[in-house]
């Protein structure tokens, strides 16, 4: 498996509350995303990430990821999955997510991560762990609770119903989590039988929140992905 270089793993947030993932700092483990979701921001032009479908991981970043947490003056909160998603088809052998997680427990920092990955479960008992001496809060990205819609928008991810699944199993372990609802897409998840059915099973799940900004970008490069994936398929072309 290819790795890559970096500079820096944390870096601080610079928009505060209007942010889409809220914290102090921002952490990437990986570059790229194998969940194959045909609107992913992710995708634009603007982020530099160039064969985006291939995963990458950042190369010795657990050590790296220590001295930076050793180094702060002020523990903080630490936002996972801003830019790929950190439970990845890699996570599960590689598991540095699991091992950042663990530093921060260490060096007393707190938590917020999004992810489609149902392999999240895994790491209940870290995540539990910070949540009882820090802030730690896990939103699962569901657009739909539709299995064949997800199929579609989001093709190598795990499936609503593994995400809502794993969402239980948080919540049971004291973890607090809900849904992350972005994007509502135009025509295919901004029903309100859809948005309903995700809160509904968001809910049964234990789920504590919703999160939605409703937009979906389509910058350059994102938005050229998206409308080939539409036109690909006759239901939508």
């Amino acid at each position: 498996m290819e790795d890559v270089s970096f500079k820096r793993l944390l870096t601080p947030t610079r928009y505060g509350e209007q942010a889409f993932f809220r914290g102090d700092y921002t952490l990437n483990l990986y570059r790229g995303c194998n969940h194959g979701c045909i609107y992913c921001d992710s995708r634009s032009v603007c982020y530099h990430m160039e064969d985006f479908d291939q995963v990458r991981v950042k190369r010795d970043c657990l050590t790296a990821l220590e001295g930076e947490l050793r180094a702060k003056k002020r523990h903080g909160v630490v936002c996972m999955g801003a830019a790929s998603d950190a439970y990845n088809a890699r996570e599960a052998s590689l598991r540095v997510t699991r091992g950042a997680l663990q530093l921060l427990r260490r060096y007393g920092f707190g938590v917020s991560l999004a992810t489609k990955g149902a392999l999240i479960l895994r790491d209940a008992d870290v995540l539990a762990g910070i949540a009882k001496t820090a802030y730690a809060c896990v939103a699962f990205s569901i657009t739909t609770a539709d299995a064949e819609l997800a199929a579609f928008l989001e093709p190598h991810a795990p499936p609503p119903q593994q995400r809502f699944a794993a969402m239980e199993g948080l919540a049971k372990a004291g973890v607090p989590t809900g849904v992350w609802m972005n994007p509502m897409l135009p025509l295919l998840t901004d029903t309100p039988a859809n948005m309903l059915a995700v809160l509904r099973r968001t809910a049964d799940a234990g789920g504590r929140f919703a999160l939605c900004h409703f937009g979906v970008t389509l910058r350059e490069g994102d938005r050229e992905f998206f409308y080939a994936a539409l036109q690909a398929d006759e239901r939508f072309a």
